[in-house]
């Protein structure tokens, strides 16, 4: 499987002529052209940085035979369209066209008890070549070879992310949603979560437009 990073918690997957998207949020500036190449797109949740609740719609809307999959509140913000946007909850397994889909998590992480937790759903892919966790930190109950990891953000912390990744004992950790950290801050904390850190496993930081097999 091909993995193509997006800016923040953008990321695409290609195998074997199926393409997904994964959160293509307001954060994410080619967000339309990505999903312009897929075949479904996968919402987490509905904070903005993740769905681009316009893009979403304007290509359903140009495009019959796209499909959405994301929560409740992803669906009620998109409507029915014949059926292609679906809500999707922990438990669920799906499959689009050679691609595996298995969905875990319930709620986002907590910010702070006066703000919402919103559902918050990640997606394990292709029998566990990656997960992506929105943002909370999920633990699949199912091994993971490349673990999609948030690095920033108001409901990220260090100790915790360390802890999910020892959690989950991926074969390999990528770096997602860091778009709010400086260079100095992404170095360190890779760093401090990385193979000379917390967790032993090298934290990979892609470029946006990177590309690498998972």
């Amino acid at each position: 499987m091909k993995l193509t990073k997006h800016a923040h918690a953008c990321v695409s997957l290609e195998k074997d002529g199926t393409r997904l998207v994964v959160d293509p949020g307001t954060f994410t500036p080619d967000a339309a052209e990505a999903v312009a190449q897929a075949d479904a797109v996968l919402i987490t949740h509905e904070h903005f940085d993740h769905f681009d609740a316009q893009v979403v719609a304007a290509a359903l809307e140009a495009r019959p035979g796209l499909h959405v999959y994301g929560t409740a509140a992803v669906a009620a913000a998109l409507g029915s369209h014949d059926g292609r946007v679906h809500v999707v909850a922990a438990g669920d397994t799906f499959r689009v066209g050679s691609v595996t889909v298995g969905v875990h998590g319930h709620l986002h992480a907590r910010i702070h008890p006066d703000i919402p937790c919103p559902d918050n759903v990640g997606y394990l892919l292709d029998d566990g070549a990656v997960h992506h966790p929105g943002d909370a930190y999920c633990v699949p109950d199912a091994p993971v070879r490349t673990l999609l990891l948030p690095t920033s953000g108001p409901w990220t912390k260090l100790g915790e992310a360390a802890d999910y990744v020892r959690a989950v004992k991926p074969e390999r950790v990528v770096e997602i949603h860091e778009l709010m950290l400086s260079e100095l801050g992404r170095q360190s904390t890779a760093r401090l979560l990385g193979e000379a850190g917390l967790t032993g496993i090298p934290v990979e930081h892609l470029e946006p437009g990177a590309t690498v097999q998972v």
